[in-house]
């Protein structure tokens, strides 16, 4: 499909969701495991990440389907249910540390090769079973 040049394209990814089951382990394994840095913890409703010049958005699925609390921010009720996908860009000696670090800390190894293009990919899960990819930059270049 092309691209329309009367219709303005995004400059970028702002932000990303995952949903967690449990937001007490997603904390843990993003913010101690992973060492992102927190903006923002909600009760049992959301925790965020910041990550580069993107924010990671953990929210516990079952808090996100009700309708919004705050007349001043109506966000719109969401949620999704079974594992979703976030992979976050590394240099290959990085995910070679990360790899590591992540052995150290237990996490399973799901899978760890090269695509066709050279480029490597790391992938783990998260506490809630979603698929956590550690790849380098050029994967879609």
């Amino acid at each position: 499909m092309k691209v329309s040049p009367d219709i303005p394209q995004p400059t970028g990814l702002l932000e990303a969701s995952l949903y967690v089951d449990d937001l007490d382990a997603a904390e843990h394994f993003y913010g101690d495991v992973l060492a992102l840095e927190q903006i923002q913890r909600v009760a049992n409703r959301h925790v965020f990440y910041k990550v580069g010049g993107s924010v990671l958005l953990l929210f516990n699925a079952a808090e996100t389907e009700k309708p919004p609390g705050n007349p001043r921010l109506p966000v719109p009720a969401h949620g999704a249910q079974g594992p979703g996908h976030a992979c976050f860009g590394m240099a290959r000696a990085q995910i070679a540390v990360m790899r590591k670090h992540l052995i150290d800390w237990n996490v399973p190894v799901d899978a760890e090769f090269e695509w066709p293009n050279g480029v490597l990919s790391l992938y783990v899960r998260d506490p809630s079973g979603n698929s956590i990819e550690f790849a380098e930059p050029s994967l879609w270049d």
